[in-house]
């Protein structure tokens, strides 16, 4: 990481960071660029758990395997931070979101969402969004041949609309999608500036976008309040009675609209993918659907499909939805012996901890088994699965997330059956978040 950085280590007795900055110039923007950064093995096998390249004019420190990632996500001394860091990527386009806050201030803002997201507040989100899920899906029939993808990405914003703001989504919904996928594309401009028609003036044009169609709705909520998480959002307090600005609520719902329908979406492609390519389950977890007995169902019935929750957290394993987990260092610190200097962007793989052979048995392979009782290959590191991040930044939404694919999965198991050529492997573009960039067109047939 340079000559300073080096004599700085060993000044402190740690060890100095060596990785692979790429050829100069070029540097790994082309790997930025096409995303394959995230899956390259290779920096992990040749220089070990901490390492780095250089992209975007930066040095990025990766951290791999479950001690790295314990460390930097823990982070007992407040070394590491998310704001910088998530703020060089993402900020301009989700500012003010909870991901994008530290310490006392995150502190603070996850207390009164917290609220938001109780067992009363979800079991309403999943009454609410049901009759949704249950028309959208049933005209997934209407043509044999569906694009799965776009279909599901159409579910998961209505799912969104509906349940966050108590909305029907109408003709904005391709605007609002397209804001939205503007928005997350920009983190990885390696243009970082607006110039006509690049993606950082995209995502610019995206956040006004999502501010405006925010905002009269924000004050829709303020003046009738209903069960939805916009209202609830305008109404919960802290402990001292601290309320959320119309800015805080606007702020918050753009990233947690993000979050919630991105990641669930990509999550709810990988698992209908696996299913596909793997019958024996895609029927074993439809006779669990069907011996619940119930066409929609409840909360308390989200633990009684044992088979759909092991494929959804292999789904989680093989696919992350979010891949990387960015911080930076607020001062000089270590990670596992090795000095890292103030103002570091350091990045969590997520992606390639599940995909480590140290604790994986055949990492590639799809075994949901692995995470059934009497292998329980996920506890072997409490940062050996961390599909939803850990420390006191773990995904707030986690519960709700995993309550609304249920949910979509459970009635498409009960309606249809489907299925992929034998030879066909869905293409995953990691350019961002991770999702099918052929859409994953499926046979799909009513039982």
């Amino acid at each position: 990481m340079g000559l300073l950085a080096e004599r700085q280590a060993r000044a402190a007795g740690l060890k100095p960071i060596e990785g692979d900055p790429g050829l100069p110039l070029l540097r790994k923007n082309h790997q930025l660029f096409l995303g394959t950064w995230m899956t390259d093995m290779s920096y992990y096998e040749r220089f070990g758990e901490v390492t780095y390249i250089r992209a975007l004019g930066i040095d990025v420190i990766l951290a791999t395997g479950p001690d790295a990632a314990a460390s930097v996500l823990v982070n007992k001394e407040k070394a590491f931070a998310n704001e910088p860091a998530w703020s060089f990527f993402i900020g301009p386009f989700f500012e003010g979101g909870l991901m994008l806050m530290d310490f006392g201030e995150h502190h603070r803002n996850r207390h009164i969402m917290q609220s938001a997201f109780t067992r009363d507040r979800l079991t309403a989100y999943l009454e609410s969004m049901t009759p949704t899920i249950v028309d959208l899906v049933h005209g997934w029939g209407d043509t044999q041949q569906l694009e799965f993808y776009p279909a599901v990405k159409n579910l998961g914003l209505s799912i969104a609309v509906q349940t966050f703001m108590g909305d029907e989504l109408g003709p904005d919904s391709d605007r609002v999608m397209r804001a939205f996928h503007d928005c997350i594309q920009a983190g990885t401009a390696v243009v970082r500036r607006p110039l006509p028609g690049n993606k950082w003036s995209r995502g610019l044009a995206g956040r006004r976008y999502l501010v405006d169609y925010l905002r009269p709705r924000v004050a829709a909520a303020r003046a009738n309040p209903g069960d939805d998480l916009l209202s609830a959002l305008c109404q919960v307090e802290g402990e001292n009675g601290e309320r959320f600005t119309d800015d805080d609520v606007v702020a918050h719902m753009i990233f947690l609209i993000m979050a919630a329908h991105d990641t669930s979406t990509g999550t709810m492609a990988q698992m209908v993918y696996h299913l596909a390519k793997h019958p024996e389950w895609q029927d074993r977890c439809r006779k669990e659907s069907e011996a619940l007995g119930k066409d929609t169902i409840g909360y308390d019935d989200l633990n009684e499909l044992p088979a759909l929750d092991l494929v959804m957290k292999e789904s989680l394993r093989l696919v992350s939805p979010l891949p990387v987990m960015a911080r930076e260092s607020v001062r000089d610190t270590e990670l596992l012996g090795h000095f890292v200097p103030a103002g570091t962007k350091v990045v969590v793989t997520t992606q390639m901890n599940h995909s480590l052979p140290s604790v994986w048995s055949e990492p590639t392979a799809f075994d949901p088994e692995r995470f059934a009782e009497g292998r329980r290959e996920d506890q072997q590191h409490r940062f050996a699965f961390m599909p939803f991040g850990g420390g006191v930044h773990k995904c707030i939404g986690l519960y709700f997330g995993g309550m609304e694919i249920t949910a979509v999965l459970h009635r498409m198991l009960l309606e249809y059956d489907w299925s992929v050529p034998a030879d066909y492997e869905m293409p995953v573009s990691w350019k961002a978040l991770p999702y099918p960039s052929d859409g994953l067109p499926i046979t799909v047939s009513r039982r």
